[in-house]
């Protein structure tokens, strides 16, 4: 059989080994009519999915941990000597992201370039990334496998590769379409050097014993495939062709995209393009939420949500102690008072201001849309809440239920099937209140760090593993695909769009689009030009 096997960006050789068993695992496939790459987020992993029983393991585990302590130790002292700056991990963006770019379309002979991206920036110490490549026929046969190591510390790293269009044979494919599926892990390089002799065994075996492997799954072509017979469709008017306009024989409704998840410098946003290439550190960004709303409507969009960490109106990302109550409360109303504004100024358009709430770890953000007071969790030195409403961190039957008597709805953001939305240590756990008030859930995004300006990102994620268990869990939400913007680029980095159909004749107001999200008439597109109704 034959295999390709990469290890350092540049370097190609080819591998003899055993026929591959594929494992079945979280499925994101999120079909497109064009190229995509989709990044999923995680942690990095450390302990193997088998219970260790041997005493002697045991104890190697606890002093390998010690010794990477001490080392991370090491690499801050080092790091701080030196005059670098030291970043503290974000409890909004600790995470490791991995992406695949699949060209649709490649060569005659059907060869392409994959292009693998790996970014890990908050990590304070190196990690080894594992990842496996596998493209499979439409009837789910395996027809080839890559699998490749790469190191990845505090700066992204990009993987070429390239696929010649053949099989493990060197055989010629059929025309017809295809799949390619990436897993990618990043763990503790010493764990996993430490799983199997050869690069292919370590990387299934790391690969297996990670729960919370990254997957997605891209569809392509070879050669001239079929047409795809399509019935006749009667499009619906949106904000370009006329708003109060009824498309012949169709729904009573108007089309309305834009982007739904945006932050400015209320919280960890703004970020002057020329120079952002991550999150900001609290309320030092460029650019405000009234910025961000004029910026998204001069490109096309028919509305934006500045969706502000809730947890940074005191100024910090974790907790200030000196906080003053009432400056928080004022920036919140102040954005609120941005998107009236705006709104009020530009018929036809539609400028949200509110808040992402929660964190990252053992959490999971959300959008709250309409609430007129900030929630919070945090109190400063003299016991005050540095906010109006307490919500307890973290506790997701609590913030569903005060949403629910509030009148609030909710969107579930980038959500990850572990350890995510707990309700009764359940991820991503069913609550009668949560099924009310969360009417959406983001299937797909672009990178939250991207500074394109020119719709052309190719950096993107895809959330629809959690999509898929929150359906099964019973919740009935809606897709959204966001842009999550960290850069002052709102709207701009790619073409999705979430499209929201209000009634022919209404305009786009506040009442008309929260009616909208809890009839979960929402759908998410790649193509800001493109309509999905059933």
């Amino acid at each position: 059989m034959k295999d390709n096997a990469y290890s350092e960006p540049g370097e190609y050789r080819r591998w003899s080994g055993t026929k591959i068993k594929s494992v079945a695992r979280r499925n994101t496939r999120l079909c497109q009519p064009e190229n995509i790459k989709s990044v999923q987020k995680q942690t990095p992993f450390f302990s193997q999915r088998e219970p260790v029983t041997s005493t002697l393991q045991n104890f190697a585990i606890v002093l390998l941990g010690s010794l990477m302590s001490i080392r991370r130790l090491l690499i801050l002292s080092l790091l701080t000597a030196t005059g670098l700056a030291v970043a503290s991990p974000s409890p909004d963006h600790h995470e490791f992201e991995a992406s695949l770019y699949t060209p649709f379309k490649g060569e005659a002979s059907g060869a392409r370039k994959f292009e693998l991206a790996f970014s890990y920036i908050d990590a304070v110490e190196p990690t080894t990334v594992v990842w496996h490549i596998e493209i499979f026929a439409k009837g789910g046969s395996l027809v080839r496998s890559m699998v490749g190591e790469n190191r990845l510390f505090r700066q992204p790293v990009n993987i070429p590769v390239t696929w010649d269009g053949l099989n493990e044979q060197s055989e010629t494919l059929a025309n017809g379409f295809y799949v390619a599926r990436m897993t990618a892990s990043a763990g503790v390089p010493t764990a996993v050097r430490s799983n199997g002799t050869t690069q292919r065994e370590r990387v299934l075996e790391t690969l297996a014993r990670d729960h919370d492997a990254i997957e997605q799954e891209w569809e392509l072509v070879i050669g001239d495939a079929p047409k795809v017979e399509m019935p006749e469709f009667l499009a619906l008017p949106n904000s370009k062709t006329g708003r109060s306009e009824s498309a012949k024989g169709g729904l009573p409704f108007t089309v309305y995209y834009g982007n739904l998840h945006t932050q400015s410098n209320d919280s960890d946003g703004g970020g002057d393009v020329a120079t952002c290439s991550s999150s900001q550190p609290a309320q030092s960004g460029a650019y405000g939420p009234g910025v961000g709303f004029e910026y998204a409507r001069n490109r096309g969009l028919d509305f934006s949500m500045a969706s502000e960490h809730n947890h940074y109106f005191d100024g910090s990302s974790s907790t200030n102690s000196s906080a003053d109550p009432a400056v928080a409360r004022a920036r919140y109303q102040s954005g609120l008072s941005a998107a009236t504004a705006s709104s009020a100024a530009n018929p036809g358009w539609l400028a949200l201001y509110g808040m992402e709430w929660g964190v990252i770890s053992n959490g999971g953000h959300m959008n709250i849309f309409g609430s007129d007071q900030l929630f919070a969790w945090e109190y400063n030195a003299s016991s005050q809440l540095i906010g109006d409403v307490f919500t307890p961190k973290s506790n997701y039957p609590a913030i569903y239920a005060t949403m629910q008597q509030r009148g609030l709805v909710g969107q579930f953001n980038h959500a990850s099937t572990s350890a995510q939305f707990l309700v009764n240590a359940t991820a991503l756990g069913y609550d009668a209140n949560g099924d009310e008030v969360m009417v959406l859930a983001e299937i797909q995004n672009t990178s939250a760090f991207s500074s394109n300006t020119t719709e052309t990102e190719t950096s993107r994620s895809s959330y629809e593993s959690a999509f898929k268990v929150l359906l099964e869990r019973g919740y009935h939400v809606a897709p959204a695909t966001n842009q999550d913007n960290h850069c002052a680029n709102w709207g701009a980095s790619w073409t999705n769009r979430t499209g929201v159909l209000i009634p022919n004749g209404q305009p786009i107001s506040i009442s008309s689009f929260t009616e909208a999200l809890r009839a979960r008439r929402v759908f998410a597109s790649s193509d800001k030009n493109s309509q999905r109704i059933f």
